[in-house]
């Protein structure tokens, strides 16, 4: 599926250019353009998490007082990309100077089709676990599931890197097909410049699924 998805983006980029060059040689880069190969790259990472939930002295009082304890097993969708309405591009000649800002979560959310009766796993002489406890460790699981993606820079940044090369091969595509090489500049917003800096290796196995 991963295959199939990143050969139709490059068939995306291709057609952008395709068209272009039977327009105009004078057709250069264009921001709209770019900003929907931006949109087609975002990156959706499956995870499959476990939630602890625990409430101390839940029930009964003094020495027969008891804990309420469980577990959660679930599994949820984080995606990622960069925002491309902050994306610019500036063409002077064969100069071209992109703009683009850091790759963030766009979107969080918990697969409610993975929660059964046997996702929640209850600690031996808990305390009754009863629906509203339930739905509190479900709005856990979520904040801890966007909390993880946003810490995770090496994530962060395979996903910026893997739009900025989408977007070189567009503009070096489009200089091809009108006779021009172009000499990209990027501007990297505030936490742009980090992640690109962050060493990692775009490869299928550098994410669990893409959009």
């Amino acid at each position: 599926m991963k295959k199939y998805l990143r050969g139709f983006l490059i068939i995306i980029i291709c057609f952008f250019c395709a068209a272009c060059a039977k327009q105009s040689k004078s057709i250069e880069p264009k921001a709209a353009q770019m900003r929907s190969i931006c949109e087609l790259a975002t990156m959706e990472c499956y995870y499959h998490n476990v939630a602890k939930y625990k409430e101390e002295n839940a029930s009964g009082m003094l020495w027969w007082q008891k804990d309420r304890h469980f577990w959660m097993e679930y599994a949820g969708v984080v995606t990622i990309g960069i925002d491309a309405s902050l994306l610019n591009i500036e063409v002077k000649g064969e100069d071209v100077t992109i703009t683009i800002p850091p790759a963030k979560v766009l979107g969080c959310k918990v697969d409610e089709t993975t929660l059964t009766k046997d996702s929640f796993i209850v600690a031996k002489d808990s305390a009754k676990v009863e629906a509203k406890h339930q739905s509190e460790a479900f709005k856990s699981s979520k904040e801890k599931l966007e909390s993880e993606a946003k810490s995770n820079l090496a994530l962060l940044a395979t996903a910026q890197q893997r739009v900025q090369k989408l977007l070189e091969d567009y503009v070096v595509n489009i200089g091809n097909s009108v006779g021009k090489t172009y000499k990209i500049k990027w501007v990297y917003l505030e936490g742009a410049k980090e992640l690109n800096n962050t060493e990692v290796e775009i490869t299928e196995s550098a994410v669990q699924e893409q959009k």
